[in-house]
C-alpha cells in the first residue's frame, strides 16, 4: 500500500470516547474518511450495517482471516473485530486520509506492519471517569463491564507505544487536536 502517511490509527480503551471523537473529526474535516471495521458482535441499538460496522458471523470472519483479507484483526470480549484491507486501499488510492478507530491489539498489529502510519492513543481523564462512561452506555451486564475495566488497565499501560497520547477531557477540543496532528 502506498502513501501510508494517510493511514491514521486511533485507539484506546473501551469507553474512552473514540467513537464520539471520530464523529466530531469527520464532521470537521471532509478529507478524512473512517474505515469501517467488521465484527462478529451483535449490533447495538442504532448501529447500521456498513455504516458503523460490517456485522459478520464467525464462520465468514474466520474465512476472511484465512484469506488474509484483513489489515488487522483481533478477538476481544468474545467477539472478533477486523479492518477489511480492500476498503482501506481504495480510500487511500482515492486521495483520502483513512482513520482507523480500532482496539489496541489491532492498532499494535498495524503499527508493526506499517510503522509510517500515525498512531494516536486516547486516554480518559482518570479511571473513575472511564468506568462512569462504560456504565452510562447501559449496553452491558456487570461481568462484561468488569472485563472491559480490567482490560482497560492493561491497554492504558501500552499508551506510550503510540506516536501521540491524548487525554479526552472534551470531545470538541480532542477532535481539534487530532486534526492538527494529522495535518502537521
Amino acid at each position: 500500500m502506498k502513501n501510508l502517511k494517510k493511514l491514521i490509527i486511533l485507539t484506546g480503551p473501551s469507553g474512552v470516547g473514540k467513537g464520539t471523537v471520530v464523529k466530531e473529526i469527520l464532521g470537521k474535516d471532509k478529507d478524512i474518511s473512517l474505515s469501517i471495521s467488521a465484527t462478529t458482535r451483535e449490533p447495538r441499538v442504532g448501529e447500521k450495517e456498513g455504516e458503523n460496522y460490517y456485522f459478520l458471523n464467525q464462520e465468514k470472519f474466520k474465512k476472511m482471516i484465512e484469506q488474509n483479507l484483513f489489515l488487522e484483526w483481533a478477538e476481544f470480549a468474545g467477539n472478533y473485530y477486523g479492518t477489511p484491507l480492500s476498503s482501506v486501499k481504495e480510500k487511500i488510492n482515492n486521495g483520502l486520509t483513512v482513520l482507523l478507530e480500532i482496539e489496541v491489539e489491532g492498532a499494535k498489529q498495524i503499527k508493526e506492519k506499517f510503522p509510517e502510519s500515525l498512531s494516536l492513543f486516547l486516554l480518559p481523564p482518570d479511571k473513575k471517569e472511564l468506568e462512569r462512561r462504560i456504565r452510562n452506555r447501559g449496553t452491558e451486564k456487570e461481568e462484561a463491564i468488569k472485563k472491559r475495566l480490567f482490560r482497560a488497565n492493561y491497554e492504558m499501560s501500552l499508551s506510550n507505544q503510540f506516536d501521540f497520547e491524548l487525554i479526552n477531557h472534551n470531545v470538541d477540543e480532542t477532535a481539534e487536536r487530532i486534526i492538527k496532528i494529522i495535518r502537521s
